[in-house]
């Protein structure tokens, strides 16, 4: 078994890509530096303490700490984007910033390792009492993340010293035996973490801890039941956790026997992430099986069309099968990425490049709406239909935005879509003792090495498009080049210059063989716009289709088509005409216009609410856009799912 395939280091791989670059190049000269001004709580923007906070704990401020408890996991999101940023030759100049937090992170940190702004400075005899609810093990996780992406990126291993000394004490503190805490973290995370860390030391303890807070999680007496017990059920932080449920953090049976996506979708994503890796590190084909069910179970009865997953407002949770509305879901940003973490670890783990069909449709889709053109705006929430005027305050619809935010209080998507989209060469190549893999079709230069065969590839996609793909290659041996073929690719043809590749396919990849020298492929994959439906106990979809072309699902929005986008009906037959992309929407991805009616009452007076039937219908033409890029030309309604109509 073992691991089939391992990520390319991002410090070989350059993004070139018309959509991803252009959101990519305003991160890196933009944005990451306006994150810090927020982070540092610069005017015009509400202040989120987490520099702040490190400095008090520092010992730099006298002050109470301030923000949510996990704040300090802000910073170091912030940084390991900042990193992948500075190994894609993107970020030098972020390199004094990142400095400048190292070194007050080392300050923070305590004698014994301990590193947390909330419990040393608000609350120092608390630690390690309230797994719940208190994110420290989630905290440290996300920081030895940010610790082992910055020694990648810069060879300065201070940032990783840190982590390794927090990590120290995590293993001395938690594990089996009277000693110790037998518990676990209440949101996973550190788990990734530690598995990382083992990656870049060769520590197996920090493998070995993170297998433990797997395995103890769920088992009977169940930890975080007791630990609630002791505060009577009273929360400490959160006050929408009275009446707890252990579904909720995954905590109800052990992660190894569950097969259903449930709870806070984050955490699953997270700790089904970290059962992933230890699948692979360790053989272990129990999780292995717990991993494709829990896989199933998500992408073919509680993930939308747009790869958003956590379908409720409450709680940001999965609720159950087929329960997708559309205009009521949360499809956290956040979740989504963790979906894509989950899946790319499923194809390291197996060699099945199926998982990224899911992979790819969260990121052309939610994730990439999470974020807009401009890169200074964000999304938590993504429906599938949104009408602006019934998005209000303190309502069940206060969850929904119409328009993007500046920022949040509670801001883990923000940094964390721009950590994602500043790795996105993890995502792109892959490779095997004896094989390079094309994953994501997203133009890009690479250059590495399997054994002694040195490889240089450059990738022009055109996938949105025309569905052409070229490669130039450059190998000094022969190897084997594994091109994923999607779901949604009705035929594919490959030639090496003017001749024709006949090839193997495999585990949803076309391989071929390329012997030592340079090489121009050129992949044709035959895409064409398609009408969607969904299974029939999505209720909420019902007489409904969806518009997509590759990966990309598309929208009405109204400055488009005008606002009632409910009254549209569409012919299943109408003909889908793809048009020149809009100039001031990103990456050049076509238009799709087509033919509809609408469908009014018009026997009903304004000022009556109810009335006789009489429909009127009327010929409409209709310009559909990406829906990764609604909401960046002025608030409005917005849907994806439109009625069917029959003639």
């Amino acid at each position: 078994m073992g691991r089939k395939q391992k990520a390319i280091n991002l410090n070989d791989i350059r993004i070139t890509d018309d959509l991803f670059g252009s959101y990519i190049d305003k991160i890196t000269s933009k944005i990451l530096k306006h994150q810090w001004d927020i982070l540092n709580d610069a005017d015009g923007y509400e202040p989120t303490y987490c520099i702040y906070n490190f400095k008090i704990a520092a010992g730099r401020m006298i002050g109470k700490r301030k923000g949510v408890v996990f704040q300090d996991t802000d910073l170091y999101k912030w940084i390991e984007a900042a990193a992948f940023a500075i190994a894609g030759d993107m970020g030098d100049e972020l390199i004094p910033m990142c400095e400048y937090a190292i070194d007050l992170i080392a300050d923070a940190q305590e004698d014994d390792g301990y590193l947390n702004t909330y419990f040393t400075v608000n609350a120092p005899d608390k630690k390690w009492t309230n797994l719940v609810e208190g994110h420290e093990l989630y905290t440290s996780g996300h920081m030895m993340e940010a610790a082992v992406a910055y020694t990648y990126a810069t060879g300065n291993d201070k940032f990783l010293n840190i982590a390794k000394k927090n990590a120290d004490l995590i293993c001395k503190v938690f594990g089996n035996g009277d000693d110790r805490i037998n518990g676990y973290p209440g949101h996973q995370e550190v788990e990734i973490g530690l598995i990382k860390l083992y990656h870049i030391t060769g520590h197996k303890r920090y493998l070995d801890e993170a297998k433990y807070f797997l395995d103890e999680r769920g088992k009977k007496p169940n930890y975080l039941e007791e630990e609630i017990k002791k505060r009577n059920g009273v929360p400490e932080f959160f006050p929408e956790f009275k009446n707890y449920d252990l579904e909720y953090s995954q905590a109800h049976i052990e992660p190894v026997k569950q097969k259903e996506a449930v709870g806070h979708a984050v955490r699953d994503m997270y700790m089904c992430s970290a059962m992933a890796d230890i699948a692979a590190e360790l053989e272990d084909i129990e999780y292995e099986k717990a991993c494709k069910a829990i896989w199933n179970n998500m992408t073919k009865r509680r993930m939308y069309i747009t790869g958003g997953i956590g379908s409720s407002g409450f709680r940001e949770r999965f609720t159950t099968d087929f329960d997708l509305p559309n205009a009521t879901n949360y499809s956290e940003t956040c979740a989504s990425i963790g979906l894509m973490m989950f899946g790319q670890r499923m194809t390291n783990l197996t060699g099945d490049a199926s998982f990224y069909d899911e992979v790819e449709r969260a990121l052309y889709n939610t994730v990439l709406a999470g974020i807009n053109i401009e890169g200074d705006r964000y999304f938590y929430v993504n429906p599938l239909e949104v009408v602006p005027n019934f998005c209000t305050a303190h309502t069940y619809m206060d969850h929904v935005k119409p328009i993007r935010q500046k920022w949040f209080n509670v801001a883990c998507c923000p940094p964390n879509v721009v950590r994602t989209l500043c790795s996105l060469g993890q995502y792109i190549y892959a490779k095997s003792d004896d094989a390079i893999y094309i994953n994501e079709f997203i133009s890009s230069n690479m250059e590495t090495k399997i054994n002694n065969t040195k490889i240089k590839l450059s990738m022009d996609s055109k996938l949105l498009t025309s569905g052409k793909v070229n490669l130039e290659i450059e190998t000094s041996n022969d190897f084997r080049l594994g091109i994923r073929i999607p779901w949604y690719v009705e035929d594919t043809e490959i030639y090496n210059g003017k001749n024709k590749i006949n090839f193997e396919s495999k585990n949803s990849y076309a391989n071929i063989y390329l012997k030592k020298g340079l090489h121009d492929i050129n992949i044709f994959f035959s895409i064409k716009p398609r009408w969607y439906a969904a299974n029939n106990d999505v209720r909420a979809d019902a007489g409904k289709m969806a518009l997509m072309k590759g990966p990309i699902v598309y929208c009405l929005e109204e400055i488009d088509n005008g606002s009632h986008l409910s009254e549209i009906y569409v012919d299943a037959d109408t003909e889908l005409v793809e048009e020149k992309a809009m100039d001031n929407l990103a990456g050049n991805i076509p238009v799709i216009s087509y033919d509809a009616y609408r469908i009014k009452n018009d026997k009903i007076n304004e000022d009556e609410l109810y009335g006789s039937v009489g429909t009127k219908k009327e010929n409409v033409h209709l310009k559909a856009i990406a829906y990764s890029q609604w909401e960046n030309r002025g608030e409005g309604e917005m849907m994806v799912w439109q009625k069917s109509f029959f003639k």
